[in-house]
């Protein structure tokens, strides 16, 4: 089984950030979204992997992800000129694909769940012995991922009979024939390639994998689901990619290879990374310190992770992230923030006393 990991999109919805860097490498408790998933397939025994990019962050993450071996995988890189569907992310690896049943996996999307049960049962169900008389049509051509949600209006849902085939799927229903929503992870045999070719664009003049599945269910071939368990989380926007950090920081273990003195201390779950330098500071876990970043007379609160060669003096932060090389001084009471790389957040002291800004693009400043 193969895999395919879709790494394209302008990540609007998390500008600034997104100006200068994919949105699948926004660290999440200081590892990248992307890396996550990479490691969920290898570790379901997938090991031939496409990642399709972006012209403008293709080189970006081929760059981060390099060639697999870090992740134990090998990697091809399948360009996008244009967001045009998920379906036709499909169309465009077919090459890659071949005839090989695959994975088929968003890349900014986190979940709790692994994949390695959803790939068992999808492959147990196409081996296991059949009567002489069942017609191969009757192996299941897709399973999909469903997860209970409070309002799939938002979302493609699906309608499932009592024997766990898909029925239908709706996109943004406003008339929802249930409460099961897709989350973005997929297992397809070789017939998706022959739906893909059928279908046409959506009113939005995308290829929609929602219609491809369709197309299958129509054609006659089965299409089971699992029901997600865990949580699953969009990363697109920052008070979701905030949530997941939490929720992967609940997890860590705790670790201290930095360098801390006697007037620092760390309470409860926090990885300080080798490297990180703790003068007269107060780390309160869960939360992770970046090999490089330095802290003096800081205070570093729950959720939050701080990335690689930073320095924080005479501040104060908590549930938030902050990208690589960023600077914060003299500055207290940051919550619920998303700071990107280089940023530097300072208090002059200058009088007149002002707030001075310089801010890029969609930035958003909320001032206390």
């Amino acid at each position: 089984m193969k895999g395919l990991i879709l790494a394209g999109g302008a990540g609007t919805r998390l500008r600034p950030i997104t100006h200068t860097s994919a949105k699948q490498l926004v660290p999440i408790a200081n590892k990248p979204i992307l890396f996550y998933v990479v490691d969920d397939m290898a570790a379901a025994g997938i090991k031939d992997i496409g990642v399709v990019v972006s012209p403008e962050s293709g080189r970006e993450i081929a760059t981060a992800l390099g060639d697999g071996s870090q992740f134990g995988v090998e990697l091809t890189f399948i360009p996008q000129a244009e967001p045009l569907g998920l379906a036709h992310c499909v169309r465009i690896a077919s090459d890659f694909l071949g005839d090989d049943d695959f994975v088929m996996y968003l890349g900014d999307n986190m979940l709790q769940q692994k994949l390695r049960p959803l790939v068992d049962r999808f492959v147990a169900e196409r081996t296991r012995p059949r009567e002489l008389h069942d017609p191969e049509s009757e192996l299941p051509a897709a399973q999909i991922l469903l997860a209970h949600v409070d309002d799939p209006r938002q979302f493609g849902v699906a309608e499932v009979n009592a024997q766990g085939g898909v029925v239908r799927l709706v996109e943004k229903p406003a008339d929802p024939p249930s409460d099961l929503a897709l989350t973005g992870v997929y297992i397809f045999d070789k017939r998706i390639h022959a739906a893909v070719n059928a279908i046409q664009p959506s009113a939005r003049g995308e290829l929609e994998i929602t219609d491809a599945i369709q197309w299958l269910i129509d054609a006659g071939f089965p299409v089971m689901h699992e029901v997600l368990e865990g949580w699953w989380i969009d990363t697109g926007k920052k008070d979701p990619l905030l949530h997941c950090n939490r929720l992967v920081l609940d997890t860590i273990v705790a670790r201290i290879d930095g360098d801390l003195d006697a007037e620092s201390r760390v309470e409860g779950r926090v990885v300080i990374e080798a490297g990180a330098v703790l003068r007269a500071s107060v780390v309160r876990g869960p939360a992770v310190i970046g090999a490089g970043t330095k802290l003096t007379d800081t205070y570093v609160g729950p959720y939050t992770a701080i990335g690689a060669n930073c320095e924080l003096r005479d501040a104060e932060i908590e549930h938030s992230v902050v990208l690589e090389r960023s600077r914060i001084i003299g500055v207290h009471h940051i919550h619920d923030s998303l700071l990107g790389r280089e940023v530097e957040v300072v208090r002059s002291g200058d009088r007149p006393k002002a707030t001075r800004l310089m801010l890029g693009d969609h930035s958003r400043a909320d001032l206390e």
